[in-house]
Formats: C-alpha cells, sequence, structure tokens
C-alpha cells in the first residue's frame, strides 16, 4: 500500500531522523503479514459500494483492526491515536492532506462483521496455513497448557450483574473470575496450532481433544492432564502421553519423579512464553469486552498475529536478506 504523499505527512523536511521501535515492528510486520490471502478471505463478507457512501477500503480497515490488536487500542483509542501518530498513519494508508481517518463507529462496524462470520478464527487459521506454506511446519510434539484471563468480577453496572459468559475459579489460594484460553503449541516452532476459549471454571483437562491435531508423537503438559491416556490415544494414536507427575497425600512425589519432572518442564515451560507475550507485551491481561464470543474473535486474531507471526517473523524475513 503506497499512497501518495503530501505535506500531511512528509518527513523530507526532518533533519534528524530515529527509526522508533513502533515504526520497526510495524515495518517486520508489512512484510509478514499474508495481506492477500486475508483481503480474500473477507472481502465475501465485506459491504460492497452502491447508493450511499462508499466504504473505506477492506485492506485499510483490516490493517487498523491489527493496529488495535497490537497495540491494546479500543475503538475510539484508534482513531485518536492514527490521528495522532505519523508511522500509524503511513502503516494504513492515510494521508491526512487528502483524506480523514475513519471514525470510530466505522472501526467498531469492522469489528463487529469479524465477530458475527468467525473470521477471528479464519485468520487464525489462514496465517497457520501461510505458516506451514513457508515451511514452518506443524512438528509431531505438542504442549498443552491454559491460562487465565481476567474480567470485571464488579455488579456496579446498568444490568447489576457480572457477565454471565464469564465464571469463577480457584488457582492455590485465589480466587479469579474471568475466562481461559487453552492452546496447542507446537514444540519446535513454539507457535500454537489450535486453540479454545472457555469460561475460568472448565477444568485444563476437559479441553485436551480439541487441543490436538491427530499427528501427534508426544504430548507435553503440566499435572492437570494427568490421567489423559484413554482420549489422547483416541485422537493421536502414536502419541506419547508425558504430564509432569503431581504428588497426592497418600503418594509423594519419589526423587525419579522430580527429576523427571524437571526434565519435561524444560519443554512444557515453552508455552508460558506465549502467555507472556500475549498479557505483557500485547497487554491482553484482561478481557477486552463483554461476553465469550467477542473475547474469543479477539483473542483468535491476537495469537496469529502477535504470538504466531511475532515468533517467527526472522524466519519469513531471512530470505528476503533481512
Amino acid at each position: 500500500m503506497t499512497p501518495q504523499s503530501t505535506l500531511a505527512n512528509a518527513s523530507t523536511f526532518e533533519k534528524y531522523k530515529k527509526p522508533t521501535r513502533r515504526e520497526r515492528f510495524l515495518a517486520e510486520m508489512e512484510r509478514v503479514v499474508p495481506w492477500k490471502e486475508l483481503n480474500v478471505l473477507i472481502e465475501p463478507f465485506y459491504p460492497k459500494a452502491g447508493k450511499g457512501r462508499p466504504p473505506v477500503g477492506l485492506e485499510r480497515m483490516l490493517r487498523i483492526h491489527f493496529l488495535q490488536s497490537w497495540f491494546n487500542l479500543s475503538d475510539p483509542a484508534a482513531e485518536e491515536a492514527l490521528y495522532d501518530m505519523e508511522s500509524m498513519r503511513r502503516f494504513v494508508g492515510i494521508d491526512l492532506g487528502n483524506e480523514p481517518v475513519p471514525d470510530e463507529t466505522t472501526i467498531c462496524k469492522f469489528r463487529h462483521l469479524l465477530e458475527t462470520h468467525g473470521l477471528g478464527e479464519r485468520i487464525f487459521q489462514e496465517v497457520n496455513a501461510h505458516l506451514e506454506e513457508k515451511g514452518l511446519r506443524l512438528s509431531e510434539g505438542i504442549i498443552m497448557d491454559a491460562t487465565i484471563i481476567n474480567a470485571p468480577s464488579s455488579t456496579k453496572n446498568r444490568e447489576k450483574k457480572r457477565d454471565p459468559d464469564m465464571h469463577s475459579t480457584k488457582k492455590g489460594n485465589q480466587y479469579y473470575f474471568g475466562m481461559k484460553i487453552h492452546v496447542g503449541l507446537d514444540r519446535e516452532s513454539k507457535t500454537v496450532h489450535s486453540l479454545v476459549t472457555t469460561p475460568a471454571n472448565v477444568h485444563d483437562s476437559r479441553m485436551v481433544e480439541q487441543l490436538l491435531h491427530g499427528k501427534e508423537n508426544a504430548v507435553f503438559g503440566d499435572s492437570a492432564y494427568m490421567g489423559k491416556t484413554e482420549e489422547i490415544k483416541g485422537k493421536a494414536p502414536d502419541a506419547l502421553d508425558l504430564p509432569q507427575t503431581r504428588g497426592t497425600k497418600n503418594r509423594k512425589l519419589t526423587a525419579e519423579d522430580k527429576e523427571a519432572n524437571g526434565l519435561l518442564s524444560k519443554t512444557r515451560s515453552r508455552v508460558e512464553h506465549i502467555f507472556l507475550i500475549a498479557k505483557k507485551v500485547f497487554g491482553f491481561s484482561k478481557v477486552r469486552y463483554k461476553g465469550l464470543p467477542k473475547n474469543t474473535n479477539f483473542i483468535f486474531v491476537l495469537f496469529a498475529l502477535s504470538t504466531n507471526l511475532h515468533m517467527v517473523r526472522w524466519d519469513l524475513l531471512e530470505p528476503t536478506g533481512a
């Protein structure tokens, strides 16, 4: 996307200029995101030009939606950021000398379009297909884990009640209210190939079959996945069941158990890095919207862009000499 430049966004008069981390990040994402394939995916659902005001270009709206995911922006904040930051306008292809930024209502309507047609999950699948096509294939090992995303527990709202899609759960001695993200992580590339969301009170082990693709030769997980050998064999017959072992009141962990847990944790802990990126780097430590479906759509886009593409961007850029 190379729009004509005007004095409104020209930087030729700046004598001293240093690329910022945001500019470098956007330049990388510009090159690794499969724009053509994603446009083709969404185009059948996007409004066509008719008698009314012509719609904003599809790719432009898609780029704005991706900025929201990368920089943790609400609809109004996305509009404000585009007016404020020249690097974001350049990424989207907006020239303030010729046109305004799409308003927050337009941005919101595009997000609702993706939610209505379940396009977040299809974007996730398309990105994974793109990575496989580029030679970043799924290995035969999977690491399963889940993380809690907090939701507001207050009832000080119009309905005087909590979000009915969210539930409470206890972890250790602490109670949490919100939802869970369950993932299946490729052991070698450290990209997420399967993802399921549930209320927070659903136990991690109940999502085992939904996270497997069937060709695994090894399944890793923490002690929450103990005793799921039958479910794993039913979906992936050749897979070894390799969860960490948990001690009980009647059976303490032996020295051999502790040594085995230590070895398994070196592999299993890779999934924690993915959750760290999503929560700390890209800011998804709390739910963004009310209801599980809206948050699920957002999470699929977030993990497609901010974990999968972000994790392997150097492998995708390498053939071009970057």
